[in-house]
């Protein structure tokens, strides 16, 4: 189990030459990120080598401190010999203790949330043309629901996987013109 720090004693650390590493997917720190921190993806996590500054711990964290905590063997495996710490709370108590973060608001929302809102907007669509027009419309919100379902249960979102494939969540060398 990696013990946890607070993000100012984190930070403290960084001072001194600890390397930061977020977990979290790609979108999601392009979007917003503690300076300096290095993207190693959980789901490319034995994919990337990762690179610690000799004799300095390796601090790990995500959005809340729940994928940190819920990875903590994977993690520490990752870490090997070096010493191996979570940042409790993660980006969230990093925020909230007024450190420093670099936003990025021309990076599409995260994936997870445009499902979120894709899938809410489809489920009181399907409600509302159901009272105004046809309860036939009303399979549109059980479809979505469904959906989320199988989601949840195989870990595959149909949803997300054509949201992906939309122009604004492309490199921007892979758009369009």
């Amino acid at each position: 189990m990696l013990k946890t720090i607070s993000p100012q004693e984190a930070s403290r650390l960084l001072r001194e030459g600890a390397t930061l590493v977020d977990v979290r997917e790609p979108d999601e720190h392009a979007r917003e990120r503690i300076p300096g921190a290095h993207s190693l993806p959980l789901s490319q996590l034995q994919e990337v080598e990762l690179t610690v500054t000799k004799g300095q711990p390796v601090l790990f964290h995500c959005r809340s401190g729940a994928r940190t905590a819920g990875n903590a063997g994977r993690l520490a495996e990752k870490a090997g010999d070096w010493e191996a710490l979570i940042v409790e709370g993660g980006l969230d108590a990093w925020k909230k203790a007024g450190l420093p973060v670099a936003m990025d608001r021309r990076q599409p929302l995260e994936l997870m949330r445009q499902v979120q809102i894709a899938a809410g907007s489809m489920v009181v669509l399907g409600v509302a043309l159901g009272v105004m027009v046809s309860p036939w419309f009303y399979a549109l919100s059980g479809f979505v629901g469904a959906g989320l379902v199988f989601a949840g249960a195989t870990g595959t979102c149909g949803l997300a996987s054509v949201l992906r494939l939309m122009p604004w969540n492309r490199p921007a060398g892979m758009r369009a013109a």
